[in-house]
């Protein structure tokens, strides 16, 4: 059942990518926000539009630390943490530091005012899956003393915590399991594959494919994903929900689809895979469509052409090459976003 909030929200993590996109969302529905950051990867470039509003404030501070909110809350986003393999290999300890010590101090907080919590978990705590599309059910596979581990156990860890508040303290709760999320406002240095991909071919540089390319991902358009988040919120479920796109594509026909809608020269390079580098990763979304009534709605193609309008008007890339494909009268580009360019069909399996 849907509970409709429009109370005050804490954001934790709420100058990073999904976080500042949550919280303008938030704001546009009439709710005071808290946006607590402390830039380790987040920017206050993402949240500079909501500085002047006045129902937004910005809680310069770490989640892991002392701090407070002493407004009342009605509901608690705890997106705290770094998020791309390059930020959380850089930053192994602050990374299981914000699942464990920052998920207690935001459960606490929403404790403390009453507040509905959602905690933002992730794809990765079912590792590299043995079961395909993977269910809310399925207890993954994952390695943990791996390089990717200081992620994956710290959102698992952090969703042991979360559940034992809800059994043992009865504190409101809900998980959402997000998959990779792509968007205007992504970090060009992020490292994650979209704007690496999206930065290389607009600099005419080798696009670097891990592997062989085979492997898929799904990636949901960043609106769908707030979407899918706020619906969590206004639910009273406490079992973890899959939030994501069921569009599966491999890496190279994505790789491949950036160069031509980017109307890049680069041609495509080959490197290492990095370990415990997930095979196939698409959700079964079957749980939210019927919990929450969510699904998202922003295919892959559309969703890659925002992306790449926004970075071409905040990024300057003197020798790129080409332009973007011009909107027909639908408002989507002149090709087909689900399946005229390479890579937007399902992925390959054995």
């Amino acid at each position: 059942m849907l509970y409709p909030r429009r109370g005050s929200a804490l954001v934790t993590g709420g100058a990073g990518f999904v976080g500042s996109h949550l919280c303008r969302r938030l704001v546009e529905r009439g709710q005071r926000v808290v946006c607590l950051d402390n830039l380790a990867t987040g920017r206050t470039e993402n949240v500079r539009h909501l500085l002047d509003h006045p129902g937004f404030t910005l809680l310069l501070a770490d989640v892991t630390e002392d701090w407070e909110v002493t407004e009342p809350l009605e509901a608690v986003f705890h997106l705290a943490s770094a998020a791309s393999p390059s930020d959380y290999l850089r930053m192994p300890l602050e990374t299981l530091e914000a699942g464990s010590a920052g998920t207690r101090n935001a459960l606490a907080c929403a404790r403390a005012h009453g507040a509905r919590f959602v905690l933002t978990s992730t794809s990765e705590v079912y590792g590299d899956p043995r079961e395909h599309p993977q269910r809310e059910t399925y207890w993954g596979h994952v390695n943990p003393i791996g390089p990717r581990s200081v992620y994956d156990e710290a959102k698992r860890y952090a969703e042991s915590l979360t559940t034992a508040h809800h059994r043992t303290l009865g504190t409101d709760t809900g998980i959402a399991r997000v998959f990779n999320t792509y968007g205007p406002g992504m970090r060009m240095d992020d490292g994650r594959m979209i704007p690496t991909f999206l930065r290389q071919a607009l600099k005419g540089e080798p696009i670097t494919v891990t592997g062989s390319g085979n492997q898929t991902r799904s990636i949901c358009y960043v609106d769908d994903t707030v979407e899918g988040l706020l619906a969590l919120a206004d639910s009273d479920t406490a079992d973890p929900v899959n939030i994501g796109s069921e569009e599966e594509v491999s890496v190279l026909n994505l790789a491949d689809y950036i160069r031509v809608l980017s109307g890049s020269r680069s041609e495509v390079s080959f490197v290492d895979r990095p370990e415990d580098d997930p095979h196939y990763r698409r959700p079964d979304i079957s749980r939210a469509m019927r919990v929450l009534g969510w699904a998202p709605v922003v295919h892959l193609g559309e969703g890659l052409r925002r992306t790449l309008a926004h970075v071409l008007d905040r990024e300057v890339f003197p020798d790129r090459q080409g332009t973007i494909p011009q909107q027909g009268r639908n408002g989507r580009t002149n090709h087909d976003d689900r399946g005229a360019l390479p890579g937007l069909g399902r992925g390959h399996h054995p």
